[in-house]
């Protein structure tokens, strides 16, 4: 698979896209005045503590108070899990884990106006605050240093059993009692010494954090790096074809954190230096306007849409234009396989999170659902985020879960309509017509005898009304025996409208 790289930089944002054999895998976006929280560490004052919840909430620093639950706090090491170490790849834990021990209830642990270091594991969705953690975890280019457990474990992407024999045994031998780790997938084929240089350096990290601890609360001991920076150490690997930024400063950051880390990469960075905006140049624009429409079309003339609500995402499945060739049933096995492929991929390129329905069309034959969920487990290994997906059911649906931990492509670049207040549909004209006459005919209670009436609307409406509807309104002002004039508005949008008296 062939992966290039593209980075905008602007003094207002950075926009990195990710692409696997010219098809767009990835958009990330980081804006100076909204930089994500994720992966930094502060010491914090406890502001709530909430027993019927198992929660406490915490001030460090933000607007709103940050979210703690009791599985995310403990003062001692702690089998930890995947989902809070900093690290989007899929991990599997070995060698000696601690005893397992039975967890306090929170109002036991903690208390208001006690200061504890925690690390961001959510930013801020919406309305909801960060969510954090005490389980401390420092990510490097090779891997996740752990300093609140004893245990390490190897990424599940290095499917090789004898290079994970390899690193077990590199792993056990670096393993102190300062903390435990993760090796990452970047560490497969690494000898020892390189893996030891990166925990060496992330060792030393945790102690300048420990000794600025110190500090009174709330405090930011730690900031992660930025998107760029971050990027760069997670997607830069000896596989990368490519890497393309338009920014001298920025290209020059990169090649000294390249020479760092990955000296022998650095003849893979290259300075775009063309008038012609990076974006555009290489057909990557385009891409990510179409990541943002609510359908998507596969190749075979079928499509699927994405509906976006507060609780879940629901993606519907359709053959659309494709007939097939056969019968149904194959047709729809090869819409259903598609679009297994395509989903999956607008999920990790949206970054869509929480809960997700999948409405795959109905399939007769257990076999043919079979098929496309074992499609679908297939296409999820390639998405760092962790999943979890269930089987398809007799309705042909598919209930899944996938790791949030930032805002949607989608939450990034829109903002709810004005118009319909985000519901994404309006009033009809017809709808609008007829509660506008019902207005006016409530409105003539308060105007009086004697007196027109003037209704402002939106030019389309009043168009409707005389083009439509011009009975209705001489039917209305003969029921209430006044003239009723209509004005065009077109500053007013299109469900409002002014009625008074003249």
């Amino acid at each position: 698979m062939k992966q290039d790289i593209f980075i905008n930089c602007t003094p207002q944002e950075s926009r990195i896209a990710i692409m696997e054999d010219g098809s767009l895998a990835e958009f990330l976006i980081e804006r100076r005045q909204d930089r994500g929280i994720v992966g930094n560490i502060y010491k914090g004052k406890v502001a709530r503590v909430l027993p019927g919840m198992q929660a406490a909430f915490v001030d460090i620093g933000l607007d709103k108070a940050a979210f703690l639950h009791v599985s995310d706090f403990s003062t001692g090491p702690e089998d930890v899990s995947p989902l809070l170490t900093g690290s989007d790849e899929e991990i599997v834990f070995e060698g000696a884990k601690p005893s397992s021990h039975r967890r306090l209830p929170i109002e036991r642990q903690l208390f208001r106006g006690r200061e504890i270091l925690v690390q961001v594991a959510k930013d801020p969705l919406g309305m909801k605050g960060a969510r954090i953690t005490s389980h401390i975890s420092l990510p490097g280019r090779y891997l996740v240093f752990m300093p609140t457990t004893h245990h390490i474990g190897i990424s599940r992407r290095i499917d090789d059993d004898k290079e994970r024999k390899r690193l077990k045994e590199i792993a056990l031998s670096l393993l102190t009692d300062k903390g435990g780790f993760i090796l990452r997938t970047a560490c497969e084929g690494l000898s020892k010494r390189e893996i030891q240089r990166d925990l060496g350096f992330l060792t030393k990290l945790w102690q300048r954090i420990q000794k600025e601890a110190d500090s009174a609360a709330p405090f930011l001991i730690h900031q992660d790096l930025d998107l760029i920076a971050r990027t760069v150490r997670d997607f830069f690997t000896r596989d990368t074809h490519q890497v393309f930024i338009d920014h001298i400063k920025e290209y020059r950051h990169i090649l000294d954190f390249v020479g760092q880390f990955m000296p022998r990469l650095k003849s893979k960075i290259t300075l775009y230096t063309q008038a012609e905006p990076i974006m555009d140049h290489y057909g990557v624009e385009e891409k990510i306007v179409k990541a943002l429409e609510r359908k998507v079309w596969l190749h075979s003339g079928g499509y699927i849409t994405i509906e976006r609500t507060e609780a879940l995402t629901a993606i519907d499945v359709n053959t659309g234009r494709f007939v097939g060739k056969r019968n149904q049933e194959e047709t729809i096995l090869k819409t259903n396989l598609e679009a297994a492929q395509e989903i999956v991929h607008q999920l990790r390129l949206r970054n869509i999170g929480g809960i997700i329905i999948i409405d795959f069309i109905d399939m007769e034959k257990e076999a043919n659902r079979k098929k496309v969920y074992e499609a679908m487990k297939e296409a999820i290994k390639r998405d760092k985020a962790r999943t979890n997906i269930l089987k398809i059911s007799e309705l042909g649906l598919v209930e899944m879960t996938r790791q949030r931990t930032r805002e949607s492509v989608e939450n990034m670049l829109l903002s709810a309509c004005p118009y319909c207040e985000g519901r994404g549909r309006i009033k009809s004209h017809t709808t609008i017509a007829f509660e506008i006459l019902r207005a006016i005919k409530k409105e003539k209670i308060h105007l009086g005898d004697g007196k027109r009436i003037m209704v402002r609307l939106h030019p389309e409406i009043a168009n409707f009304l005389y083009d439509e509807e011009t009975h209705s309104l001489d039917y209305l002002e003969r029921e209430i025996n006044q003239k009723v004039i209509v004005k065009v508005d077109h500053d007013l949008p299109h469900e409002k409208y002014e009625i008074s008296a003249i």
